[in-house]
């Protein structure tokens, strides 16, 4: 049987167990366990297992349960709404100021929380009933929640860039650095189109009335709120950036930064470390098992012979690097509407990156223009992954008609923005460079 036939049938499988609802989590190591048995035969079943094993040995996957408890503490600590009050306070006079201030929170907390979930759950508890209240249209109210909650993939720490860093064999903290003018880059041009339209659409984002706005004393002493969680992101970033510490080193001091947090806003109890951690331990889980799924699944792909097959078909292209480049965008773009990231990390990567190596293209660069791809699949149908979460949080009145039509204009500014850092990569390559060398 021809590789050709092969990959429609381990492809084709995969496409269909997802469509049926079963868990990616154990698909991805399911069919390769499958076809591995077909092929070779109960013997083959060492190369899946040693594929597991080699996958839970990374030292710095350790990373990935600190940061997510880490964030677990801090969503349970209550302090999102101290920094929406602050920037609601500062902002308030702005066009579109909540929706801004919304992007500003989420921006906020996809450092301290590195997730897109808890974004969009604590925003749309806190900020979307309020920008209701105030008349917010529904489209603009959800649109940027879910934009800013999609940050938590680029703004470091980031989990998807630790993995990715993994796979490529590049430095975390490169990774990390290389993510942060982007990931302020997009909330500055979020910020920047929702200040422009509600300038002048002013309707769709009514103002907050004068005698309602914070006095300067007010403002002033909101800044308070902010020490807190800017020290927390220096403790975790800001040490890497300094050569000051490793990151699963920073990791563990970002646990306890939460911690501390915690105790300060006077809700350290049992109660919340024993939710905190079984969230951290029940999101890790599926994360490695998706880990492990998918890299059993690249090996049995690998094992064929296909790596090699599709590497000199894309390099023999006549579309030159620019055009390779392009074609995996697209790629990205395609799969992330049908698949989880993690999942398209582990099934690509092993076939892209010596391909972009090959092509003179930067891992880091590479990895930043992966990132971003995901975020804008999070934002698009079917998959769709925050869409679905803010259906869960919006009244009755917003349909998910209302939710799909919220995200087209951040996800052209998504696409704007993917489009400058791949004509400027100094974007992505200029701090890493300054901070770290090389």
């Amino acid at each position: 049987m021809g590789i050709e036939l092969i990959t429609l049938l381990l492809f084709g499988s995969m496409l269909l167990l997802l469509l049926t609802g079963f868990p990616i989590s154990y698909g991805l190591g399911a069919i390769a366990m499958v076809f591995s048995l077909w092929l070779w035969g109960p013997q083959s079943l060492l190369m899946a297992y040693l594929a597991a094993v080699s996958t839970v040995n990374y030292t710095v996957l350790v990373c990935i349960p600190m940061f997510v408890f880490m964030g677990m503490m801090l969503y349970y600590s209550g302090i999102a709404d101290d920094l929406y009050d602050t920037f609601q306070n500062w902002l308030a006079p702005v066009p579109g100021g909540l929706a801004s201030a919304t992007v500003g929170v989420c921006t906020m907390i996809a450092a301290l929380v590195s997730s897109e979930a808890a974004g969009t759950l604590t925003m749309g508890r806190i900020a979307l009933p309020l920008m209701r209240k105030r008349g917010y249209q529904k489209e603009i109210a959800t649109g940027c929640i879910q934009a800013g909650a999609a940050l938590g993939f680029l703004v470091p720490p980031s989990c998807i860039a630790i993995l990715y860093a993994v796979i490529a064999k590049e430095s975390i903290g490169r990774l990390f650095l290389g993510g942060a003018i982007p990931g302020l880059m997009l909330a500055s041009m979020y910020i920047i189109y929702i200040t422009v339209r509600c300038y002048f659409q002013p309707h769709i984002a009514p103002p907050v009335p004068k005698e309602e706005r914070a006095s300067w004393d007010e403002k002033v002493r909101s800044l308070r709120h902010l020490i807190m969680p800017c020290a927390i992101i220096f403790s975790v970033i800001g040490t890497i950036m300094l050569g000051l510490t490793t990151p699963v080193e920073s990791a563990a001091i970002g646990v306890l930064g939460g911690m501390i947090a915690v105790a300060l806003k006077k809700r350290f109890t049992l109660e919340l470390i024993k939710n905190a951690l079984m969230d951290s331990s029940k999101l890790t889980a599926i994360m490695m098992w998706i880990f492990m799924g998918a890299m059993t699944f690249g090996q049995i792909y690998d094992a064929l012979g296909a790596k090699e097959i599709i590497h000199t078909v894309t390099t023999a292209l006549p579309l030159g690097p620019w055009g390779v480049l392009i074609m995996i965008q697209i790629t990205f773009f395609i799969l992330g509407m049908f698949m989880d990231d993690t999942a398209i990390l582990f099934i690509t990567m092993p076939i892209y990156i010596p391909i972009i190596n090959e092509l003179g293209f930067h891992p880091t660069w590479f990895g930043v223009l992966y990132i971003i791809n995901m975020q804008m699949a999070y934002m698009t149908p079917p998959f769709g992954y925050c869409l679905m979460l803010i259906k869960g949080v919006v009244p009755p009145d917003i349909s998910m008609a209302d939710i799909y039509r919220s995200v087209i204009p951040f996800v052209i500014i998504q696409g704007i923005a993917l489009g400058l850092i791949m004509a400027f990569p100094e974007l992505v390559l200029w701090l890493p460079r300054v901070m770290l060398g090389g």
